[in-house]
C-alpha cells in the first residue's frame, strides 16, 4: 500500500475512535505537514466519508454523528481483541443475546479481515483451551431487556417490568434502577423497588419485559450498584445463618469468603488494646449447608470464634481430627 493511502486510512481510523481532532494532533500522529492533513481529510470527502470541519480554537476534524461506515477496518491487534472479547465474552456470560449472536459477530469480522490475519487467528481460536472451565453455566438476558434496562439507570427514567422469580411466581413491578451488574455469569439490576417499597436486586434474565415510564428520579448519593448485588446476594435467604469472628481485615477475609457470599464488618478494638494488634471482623453468612466452611475456614489460617450456630463447632473438630490422623499416618512400606 502506497504511503499516502496508508495515510489517508490511518486518518480515517483516528476520526472513527470519535470526537474532534484537531489538525496539529492529526499532523503529529501521521507525521506529515498541517497542510497534509487537509489534502487528506479533503481525499476523504472526495470518496463520500462525512468529514467535518470544525472552527475555532480547539477546531480540527471529525466524522459525521452517527455515520456507519461500510468496510471494516481492523489493524492486526484491534482484530485480535476483538475476536478473543467475544470468545471471553460467550464463556463469562457477558455476551448479551445468544451464542448464535456471538458466533455471526466473529464469522463477520473474519470474512472482511486479509487471508493472513485470518488463518493466523484461526490457528489461534483453534488452539486455544482455558485451564478453568466456567463455574456455572451463564444467563444472558435478552437485549430487549437489558437495553432498554441500561437506558433507563441512564437517565434515571423508572421502568415496569414482569418478573419470574426463582420459585417460578410472577409478577409485575415498577423500579428505579440504579445499575446493572455482571457478576460470575448472571447480570442483575440494583433497584428500589416500588411495589415492595425496598432496594432489591433483580435478575434480568428472569425479566421478560421492560417498559419505560414517564418521569425521572433521583438515585441515592453515593449509591454503590455493585456492593448493592453483593450485600442483595449474601443475604438471601437460606438455611444456616452462621456469625464468626475471624481476626484479620475485611479485604484478608474475602480472599477466601467473597463479598457476595458474606458480610464482613470490622469491629473496633477494645479499650486498652495493643495498638499494633490485628484487629478482630465480625463475618456474617447464609448457607444451605455448612459442610464446607470448616475447611474455607482452615484455609484462612486465621484465629476465629464461632458464635452460632452450634453445629459448625462439631463440623469443625470433626474437621480438625482427620486433618491430625492424616498427619499421623505413616507412609506404606
Amino acid at each position: 500500500m502506497a504511503r499516502p493511502l496508508a495515510r489517508v486510512l490511518t486518518l480515517l481510523e483516528l476520526l472513527q475512535s470519535g470526537g474532534i481532532r484537531t489538525v496539529s494532533e492529526l499532523a503529529d500522529r501521521l507525521d506529515v505537514d498541517e497542510r497534509t492533513v487537509r489534502r487528506y481529510a479533503q481525499q476523504l470527502i472526495d470518496l463520500d466519508v462525512p468529514v467535518e470541519s470544525v472552527r475555532g480554537r480547539y477546531g480540527g476534524y471529525r466524522l459525521a454523528p452517527g455515520y456507519r461506515l461500510p468496510p471494516l477496518m481492523l489493524t492486526d491487534d484491534e482484530a485480535l481483541a476483538v475476536l478473543l472479547g467475544l470468545v471471553a465474552g460467550r464463556r463469562s456470560g457477558l455476551t448479551a443475546g445468544t451464542d448464535t449472536a456471538s458466533e455471526t459477530a466473529a464469522a463477520k469480522i473474519r470474512r472482511v479481515l486479509p487471508e493472513r490475519l485470518r488463518r493466523r487467528l484461526d490457528a489461534l481460536l483453534g488452539s486455544l483451551a482455558f485451564t478453568d472451565p466456567p463455574e456455572r453455566p451463564a444467563a444472558v438476558p435478552e437485549p430487549a431487556v437489558l437495553l432498554p434496562m441500561a437506558d433507563a439507570v441512564h437517565h434515571h427514567r423508572p421502568v415496569s417490568i414482569r418478573y419470574t422469580a426463582g420459585d417460578g411466581r410472577r409478577s409485575e413491578r415498577t423500579l428505579h434502577p440504579y445499575g446493572v451488574v455482571a457478576h460470575a455469569g448472571r447480570w442483575y439490576v440494583a433497584a428500589a423497588d416500588l411495589s415492595a417499597g425496598e432496594d432489591r436486586t433483580f435478575r434480568l434474565d428472569r425479566i421478560s419485559g421492560v417498559r419505560t415510564l414517564s418521569g425521572s428520579f433521583e438515585p441515592p448519593p453515593g449509591i454503590d450498584p455493585a456492593q448493592r448485588v453483593l450485600t442483595g446476594l449474601a443475604t438471601v435467604p437460606y438455611r444456616h445463618e452462621v456469625t464468626l469472628r475471624i481476626q484479620g481485615t475485611a479485604e484478608q477475609i474475602h480472599t477466601r469468603l467473597p463479598a457476595s457470599v458474606a458480610i464482613v464488618s470490622e469491629l473496633p478494638s477494645p479499650g486498652g488494646a495493643d495498638p499494633e494488634a490485628e484487629r478482630w471482623s465480625r463475618v456474617e453468612l447464609r448457607a444451605e449447608r455448612l459442610d464446607w466452611l470448616p475447611a474455607v475456614l482452615a484455609s484462612l489460617d486465621r484465629p476465629f470464634v464461632i458464635e452460632r450456630p452450634a453445629e459448625l463447632r462439631g463440623l469443625v473438630e470433626a474437621f480438625a481430627e482427620r486433618l491430625a490422623d492424616s498427619a499421623r499416618r505413616s507412609p506404606p512400606g
